[in-house]
């Protein structure tokens, strides 16, 4: 797989998962820190790492230390990117349709 679609995929793949979407709800009000993620998702530590990682890796989260906490929340640019990259890829390309069409 051609490593631009890995980086697409990266990004879908932080919304394809209900805890995550969960995760992205709480941190709307603003930056969390893990322990309250912790205490309001009802998971344990290694679950909440687990989901956390895949949406810093997406770029949609971003990740700050303080002391031994880790906190959280939603980066604008990444939630800008998740969203212009859906529209680019679900956009009809009509100068390249060779001619042929299809109806769904």
């Amino acid at each position: 797989m051609d490593t631009t679609y890995e980086d697409y995929a990266k990004v879908f793949k932080a919304f394809c998962d209900g805890k995550r979407l969960r995760i992205l709800e709480l941190l709307r009000s603003g930056e969390k820190c893990a322990c309250k993620l912790l205490e309001d998702m009802d998971i344990g530590q290694s679950s909440l790492s687990y989901h956390m990682k895949i949406l810093v890796e997406s770029g949609v989260v971003e990740s700050r230390q303080d002391g031994k906490w880790t906190h959280y929340t939603i980066s604008e640019k990444g939630s800008d990117y998740a969203a212009e990259l859906l529209k680019e890829l679900t956009k009809l390309d009509t100068a390249n349709t060779n001619g042929i069409y299809c109806r769904a």
